[in-house]
């Protein structure tokens, strides 16, 4: 089993952008977590992250022709904007769980609207990033299942 483990705008500068909201943990650490988790579940992952729109569809598309089982997706801004990645998360039909650090539901009134969530098998928001994991987590079992 391999998930692809895809990452939107600003996700690169964790621990610089408003550690206040996203924490104090960087993207490296972000690496090192999803990696040690991996090996735990005994699955694979690969990682992708762009701060384009266009980067993060092709990405999404090129899952589907590697084989990829499922995606862990963090689509950062674009999650309330972006009908593109929406489209190309149902277009390949890869389970992907939705996953934010913080918890947008109580934040501005525009990060209300997720795209990605009214397509995905899964939305995790406010966990930091152990959101991560559990997206692993639900992706494995959900998988599992379905052998």
């Amino acid at each position: 089993m391999k998930f692809l483990i895809l990452n939107g705008p600003n996700i690169n500068i964790l621990g610089v952008r408003e550690p206040e909201i996203y924490g104090r943990q960087s993207y490296d650490d972000l690496r090192r977590l999803v990696s040690e988790h991996a090996k735990e579940l005994g699955v694979g992952v690969e990682f992708y992250q762009s701060n384009h729109e266009g980067d993060l569809v092709d990405a999404i598309q090129k899952a589907y022709f590697d084989g990829i089982d499922g995606i862990v997706f963090n689509p950062a801004a674009y999650t309330h904007t972006s009908v593109a990645i929406a489209d190309a998360v149902k277009g390949v039909g890869i389970p992907t769980v939705e996953v934010h650090i913080s918890e947008v539901s109580k934040r501005e009134a525009f990060r209300q609207v997720s795209y990605i969530g009214a397509v995905a098998a899964h939305t995790i928001t406010g966990r930091g990033l152990a959101g991560y994991t559990e997206a692993m987590d639900y992706l494995a079992k959900l998988l599992g299942e379905r052998k």
